[in-house]
């Protein structure tokens, strides 16, 4: 668990109304079953376990996946199981054309998570938030997969921010809690410094930070959500200072940030050890961190 975890936990909650008044169920359904395919792609799936994956009933996925099969976006095979189509595997192909950042990121997000033996991902900038799009490794962390959107919101996102001019920095840095406004203004200088942000979490506000955010799935009235968050608040402390590494820090993550043509960051390259480490290990992380996150910057101003 981590304070992304905590942070978001409370916008999603927040926005959880508005997005199911205006959702779809039918599109939901269809989005449903190819994720929990493309989740299995080498194996194919009976009716009664697309069932359970999804919480669909049994007409109702037969409908999808019938409308599925037809477009050849899914194979039904001579046993009644189901897999993806190569209808889909077109369509798919030709959306990353439009996305080349994550091919051209592939190989340095496998090459940093076999390397250092832990998961690692890419974190991109889409508008207002930040989308996890690509992940190596087995996440120890349930906010780390694929899809996950994160409020591009402080105190999270730093190494997105850290270098935006001066007028950026100021909005962002307003939307924070009061209580952590002047750490954060540190915390974005020395990001900016070392070329690298952390996501540190101490051992014995781990428990506690769990028991929060599990109050997501509650309904909130807004004096407790407010209060919930300011519990959350007393509970995170924001990254690491120069002095503030010791024998063992706990690291939940290193992020470095990957620059687009015009110089602004526009995602960042993740890896996550999500424990404790030396200052001397964690600088090394780091640094590895930052020299693969230039290998895909360089990628992609060429």
């Amino acid at each position: 668990m981590t304070e992304i975890a905590s942070t978001t936990a409370l916008s999603e909650a927040g926005t959880r109304g508005t997005d199911e008044v205006s959702a779809s169920p039918p599109t939901r359904r269809v989005v449903q079953t190819i994720e929990l395919l493309s989740r299995h792609p080498a194996e194919h799936l009976s009716l009664a376990r697309i069932v359970r994956g999804t919480g669909m009933s049994r007409a109702t996925a037969h409908a999808v996946l019938t409308q599925l099969t037809a477009d050849g976006w899914t194979i039904r095979d001579a046993d009644g199981n189901y897999c993806l189509g190569l209808g889909l595997m077109t369509v798919a192909r030709r959306a990353e054309a439009a996305f080349p950042l994550r091919r051209l990121a592939a190989e340095a997000i496998r090459r940093l998570a076999d390397t250092h033996r832990m998961p690692a991902f890419l974190a991109e900038r889409e508008g207002d938030s930040i989308v996890i799009t690509e992940v190596i490794g087995t996440p120890s962390v349930p906010w780390m997969r694929a899809g996950r959107h994160i409020p591009f919101a402080p105190p999270v996102c730093r190494e997105f921010i850290a270098w935006a001019p001066t007028p950026a920095r100021a909005t962002w840095l307003a939307a924070a809690e009061p209580a952590h406004q002047p750490r954060l203004k540190l915390v974005l200088d020395a990001i900016r410094a070392r070329g690298y942000s952390v996501e540190r979490l101490a051992d014995d506000s781990a428990p506690m930070l769990e028991a929060l955010a599990s109050l997501r799935n509650s309904p909130l009235t807004d004096p407790l959500r407010h209060r919930l968050s300011d519990m959350i608040t007393e509970l995170i402390t924001i990254d690491y200072l120069p002095d503030e590494l010791g024998d063992q820090n706990a690291v939940v993550s290193v992020a470095a940030p990957i620059f687009g043509a015009d110089g602004d960051v526009v995602a960042s390259l993740v890896v996550c050890p999500d424990t404790q480490l030396p200052a001397a290990q964690l600088t090394a992380l780091a640094e590895a961190a930052i020299t693969s996150a230039d290998t895909v910057t360089a990628a992609l101003r060429h």
